[in-house]
């Protein structure tokens, strides 16, 4: 029987398969989450490449994800986008949650900017409004990390301190004020999923200062930052938690979640172009 190929082996075939179909390097990298893949769209004199078409690639299986890589031109930048991203509740590994991230790395994307749909815990906040993430809560108790440490991507004991720069925050703010878009700051925490929060979970999330909790975006992000790139984080908040004495307590749903996200839409491809633009890459 001959021996399993290795995680480097794999990330390097896919690498290898992308640089055939697109040979220039990216600089940026995106993670397009649920209903915000049109921002895909707007990638010009570039290539749409299949997940199931890269070697070793995980398929997305969620409704709103579409599963290409898109890579091109975005603000005279070379960008490549995942229009649509592999969640840990699908099936997956952590490993294989995180081996796209590692791919988009090995390509020599040095920026990557993970966004994603998520739940308003902070119930100042209201559906429609987007979210710089500055910082996150693990809260999935599981990590891309565990396992043997590959020292050719990063060292064995990452700090999670870098993982959104304070002066990357502040450029998102000021790429928003430009296109004169409101947004929130906030705390993300990351869950398996796939259920949505019970009363009580959306509670602790409150007690230990979360203002979004979401399925995704924390993995990525713990990979990315193990690798050396510069991590940003947009959450658009399509739900708000209510308090269930107030009588307005409603049912989440996955079509609820993509429609409002679908609305967000044209914001949000504004302010990230603002965004790709003002990047010094």
């Amino acid at each position: 029987m001959s021996e399993e190929i290795s995680w480097a082996e794999k990330r390097n075939e896919a690498a290898t398969y992308i640089r055939s179909r697109y040979p220039a390097q990216p600089q940026i990298a995106m993670i397009l989450g649920s209903g915000l893949g049109p921002l895909a769209g707007e990638i010009q004199h570039g290539t749409v490449i299949p997940y199931q078409d890269l070697p070793h690639f995980p398929v997305s299986t969620v409704q709103g994800h579409a599963g290409e890589l898109v890579i091109g031109e975005l603000e005279g930048k070379t960008v490549v986008a995942m229009k649509g991203r592999i969640h840990y509740y699908e099936g997956y590994t952590m490993q294989e949650v995180a081996f796209p991230v590692r791919v988009l790395h090995t390509l020599g994307a040095t920026h990557l900017i993970a966004t994603c749909a998520a739940g308003g815990v902070n119930r100042s906040f209201a559906p429609g409004d987007l979210m710089i993430i500055v910082d996150h809560i693990n809260w999935m108790f599981d990590n891309p990390l565990i396992g043997p440490n590959d020292e050719k991507l990063g060292p064995r004991f990452p700090s999670m301190g870098p993982a959104y720069p304070w002066e990357l925050v502040e450029l998102i703010q000021k790429s928003a004020d430009t296109q004169r878009i409101k947004v929130q700051r906030g705390v993300y925490i990351g869950t398996s999923g796939p259920c949505y929060a019970s009363i009580a979970e959306s509670q602790i999330y409150r007690l230990l200062r979360a203002d979004a909790v979401g399925m995704s975006t924390v993995p990525e992000i713990i990979a990315a930052v193990h690798a050396g790139m510069k991590t940003m984080g947009i959450a658009a908040i399509t739900d708000v938690d209510q308090d269930p004495k107030s009588g307005h307590a409603g049912v989440t749903t996955h079509e609820e979640v993509l429609r409002v996200a679908n609305d967000i839409g044209p914001r949000f491809i504004r302010l990230m172009k603002q965004i790709v633009h003002d990047l010094e890459v």
